[in-house]
């Protein structure tokens, strides 16, 4: 008895879940990298440095996954796609790390001019 079900035959998985799930992990990973840094720092200050270091550890890792995929586990395929995927989902993370680092910072601002005109 032989039972023929894959993966992909299954309901809950559709045509672009495997890039789907590139961009959200490599999103998660560089979320928890910057707040880890920001924990480390123990502030919110802006730095050129982390963001290309942030950027630097995703591509190191998702390229070595590929090359993994490409030249050890032959029965696994590596693709471009997917190393874009991974870029995409570390750079929609810096997007946030940059919009939240001005959020914050315009509300110091805000907070101290208004605590030094009372």
């Amino acid at each position: 008895m032989k039972i023929s079900h894959s993966v992909s035959e299954s309901g809950f998985f559709f045509k672009g879940f495997d890039k789907m799930t590139h961009l959200g992990f490599f999103f998660v990973l560089s979320v928890l990298l910057f707040f880890g840094k920001i924990k480390y720092q123990h502030n919110y200050a802006f730095r050129t440095l982390t963001i290309f270091k942030v950027l630097l550890i995703n591509a190191i890792i998702g390229g070595g996954i590929e090359l993994l995929q490409w030249k050890v586990f032959t029965y696994r395929s590596a693709e471009w796609w997917d190393f874009g995927c991974d870029m995409l989902g570390a750079c929609m993370a810096v997007f946030s790390y940059v919009l939240l680092h001005k959020l914050n910072f315009n509300e110091t601002i805000t907070d101290s001019s208004l605590t030094k005109n009372n």
